[in-house]
């Protein structure tokens, strides 16, 4: 995760996510195989009767109806079967994945915190920078003030040397600027 960007929204990122629903899938057909069975025997059970309602063999599609309700009792006990026989299983799963999302949750939210920082240090650069920005342009107005007192100056030692009261030499100046 260090060599990734950090996210700037993290509900939709994909590496948050554990399983898929096809994964999930996988899982359970792999866990309890014979209520997959059950579910194709029944709608084969169906699709049998169908036929046989079409075709107007009340005998099939009789046979086929009972067969349905076979197959859905079938499925029914595959399914209470496996729920006792997985009960423990699916227990330590849940814990598993209860502690997999805390561990997913704590990572999100050291992600956002470390976004937080690089946006806090980014803030606190760009406000260093306009700091500096501002002396420096503070500075370049004292600079720049600075010949403005030259030039008084200049106003004022010419005037000395020709013998002007210093009340003229602040005339001079102020007519000078305006």
């Amino acid at each position: 995760m260090d060599q990734e960007p950090i996210p700037s929204s993290l509900e939709d990122n994909p590496q948050f996510k554990e399983e898929t629903s096809l994964q999930k899938f996988r899982r359970r057909f792999k866990e309890e195989p014979l209520i997959p069975l059950g579910c194709a025997a029944t709608s084969y059970a169906l699709y049998r009767a169908y036929r046989s309602m079409k075709a107007g063999d009340s005998v099939e599609m009789n046979k086929m109806f009972r067969a349905r309700i076979y197959a859905q009792f079938f499925t029914l006990i595959a399914v209470v079967a496996g729920g006792m026989y997985f009960k423990t299983e699916r227990q330590q799963r849940r814990e598993f994945e209860k502690m997999v999302e805390q561990r997913k949750a704590q990572e999100k939210r050291d992600a956002w915190l470390r976004e937080l920082e690089v946006r806090d240090k980014e803030d606190k650069d760009w406000r260093e920078r306009h700091a500096a920005m501002e002396a420096a342009a503070k500075e370049a107005g004292k600079r720049k003030s600075v010949p403005e007192q030259d030039a008084a100056r200049s106003a004022i030692e010419p005037a000395d040397e020709k013998s002007i009261g210093v009340l003229a030499a602040v005339r001079e100046l102020l007519a000078r600027q305006n």
